[in-house]
């Protein structure tokens, strides 16, 4: 798919000296989703703000279909939605009436029947006449998603939108995520969890101190740089691991009666196929076995690691 997103050379330096984000480069295809992982201060926030036109970069250049979000300000954000950690509106207004107003801040015309299909596919119809105060932290939450998508955006940004919310909620969240996908909106998703990108994303960025330190494909981050393990329980038990066996990444249970193989899913059928025949060979034998493998999180704390 074509990028509708293209970030080149982006940088951020605040007038304290403190530099948020560091020569980024980026692109995000049209129709995808693409979740940015990092840890707290690594500059997902600080990002999200000059795709939109929040923050002025210090240097760099950011279009939007084309269009340079410097030159042509207001083409860019009339095309984005952006959906911020914390709900910022009048309490005592509701749901409807504020949705509306998010809508003629775009210049768009009325439209009742478009926000009514909003607030019916967020599930807010039956409180469109409430007042915000008195909705549960569920309902705010998916109000923040209605005024995002009030002016019709075809890119989304979701800034940690399901952060300190129960597990139903957050799993409704993602269907309503997918649904919206599937009308063809862009979706860019920053969250700390790694579940959330594990289940929706495309493609996963994952960003450190500032800097972009990896963009790939999920299945192909997982299958490139994941982990997995055969365990093996033994016929009859070890006290040391075999020399024959000394090419490969094993380790013995304490009481001998279990031999665990860790190893790259690339090199998987030559390294399982290799180490059964090389097993044989040293006489040893197994009863049961089992697989394990390293999750997004895994890979995400690691590669974090690294960057350390």
């Amino acid at each position: 798919m074509p990028a509708v997103i293209r970030v080149e050379g982006l940088s951020k330096t605040y007038a304290s000296g403190f530099t948020a984000l560091k020569d980024i480069n980026l692109e995000i295809s049209q129709g995808e989703i693409f979740a940015l992982l990092g840890p707290n201060g690594a500059g997902k926030t600080t990002l999200i703000g000059c795709i939109c036109g929040i923050v002025n970069p210090t240097a760099g250049k950011i279009t939007v279909d084309g269009k340079d979000i410097v030159a042509d300000y207001r083409a860019v954000r009339a095309m984005i939605g952006l959906v911020p950690q914390e709900l910022a509106t009048d309490m005592f207004e509701t749901p409807w009436a504020t949705v509306n107003f998010s809508r003629g801040l775009f210049g768009k015309p009325q439209n009742h029947a478009y926000v009514e299909k909003v607030l019916r596919a967020l599930t807010l119809w039956e409180k469109k006449d409430s007042r915000i105060m008195t909705l549960s932290g569920g309902m705010k939450r998916r109000l923040l998603i209605a005024k995002a998508l009030a002016h019709e955006p075809r890119i989304l940004f979701l800034d940690e939108p399901t952060a300190g919310v129960d597990v139903e909620l957050r799993r409704e969240m993602w269907e309503i995520v997918r649904k919206l996908r599937a009308e063809g909106v862009t979706i860019i998703l920053t969250t700390h969890y790694i579940e959330e990108a594990e289940e929706m994303a495309d493609r996963v960025g994952v960003i450190a101190k500032g800097e972009i330190i990896l963009v790939e494909e999920k299945n192909e981050l997982m299958r490139k740089l994941g982990k997995k393990q055969l365990v093996l329980q033994l016929s009859a038990p070890l006290t040391e691991i075999p020399a024959g066996l000394g090419a490969y990444d094993l380790h013995l249970g304490a009481d001998g009666n279990e031999l665990t193989y860790t190893y790259d899913t690339r090199a998987e059928r030559t390294g399982i196929t290799a180490l059964l025949n090389d097993m044989r060979a040293a006489g040893v034998t197994f009863k049961d076995l089992s697989t394990m493998q390293s999750s997004l999180e895994d890979i995400f704390v690691d590669l974090v690691r690294e960057k350390r």
